[in-house]
Formats: C-alpha cells, sequence, structure tokens
C-alpha cells in the first residue's frame, strides 16, 4: 500500500517502512507524528483520488531525529563594480519513518 502525502508544502508518494526527510515538525525524536492531508492513496489497482484530499485518509509516522542539511552557498557578482556577496543556507529537516496508512 502506498499514499501520497502533502507537508512542508511539498508532495512524497510513502509506503509503509520508508524513511525521508520532511520539512521542520515539532517533536522529538520517538514521538508519532500523523500526516491527515493525504492526496491519493493506491494498493495494486484499486486507486483513492481526493479531491483535494482522501476523506478519512490518514498517515503515521516516528520521527528518528532533527536535522541541518548540507550547506548551500549563494553568491552574488557585479563585474568591474568591486561588488561581491556571499551567504549561506542550511535548511532543517525532520527524519521520520512511515508506521501506517490508512485510507479512511
Amino acid at each position: 500500500m502506498y499514499a501520497v502525502i502533502k507537508t512542508g508544502g511539498k508532495q512524497y508518494k510513502v509506503s509503509e517502512g520508508d524513511v525521508l526527510r520532511v520539512e521542520k515538525l515539532a517533536g522529538e525524536a520517538g514521538a508519532s507524528v500523523e500526516f491527515d492531508q493525504v492526496l491519493m492513496v493506491g494498493e495494486g489497482d484499486d486507486v483513492k483520488v481526493g479531491a483535494p484530499t482522501v476523506d478519512g485518509g490518514k498517515v503515521t509516522a516516528e520521527v528518528l531525529g532533527q536535522g541541518r542539511a548540507r550547506k548551500i552557498e549563494i553568491q552574488k557578482f557585479k563585474r568591474r563594480k568591486q561588488y561581491r556577496r556571499f551567504a549561506g543556507h542550511r535548511q532543517q529537516f525532520t527524519e521520520v519513518k512511515i508506521t501506517g496508512i490508512s485510507a479512511g
């Protein structure tokens, strides 16, 4: 069984046992998280597509930890003007393991 969920402005196709990194969520390691914005649930040829979400659809996950992604370096440069700007950004994420999918 698989599902398509929406969290942090992104969509993820997940199945039970998957480990993925999503935008930062509140919760300590070991805590349980529920994703209620389930866009689609499928198993073989049986597929439920929501409009926009599946009624009663729910995906549960366990928080494995919090972290920060690799640094992304940003550069601005204008030639012959002595203009250079350097910055960096590290996006925070939450690593979760999918424990259950319910079609509702």
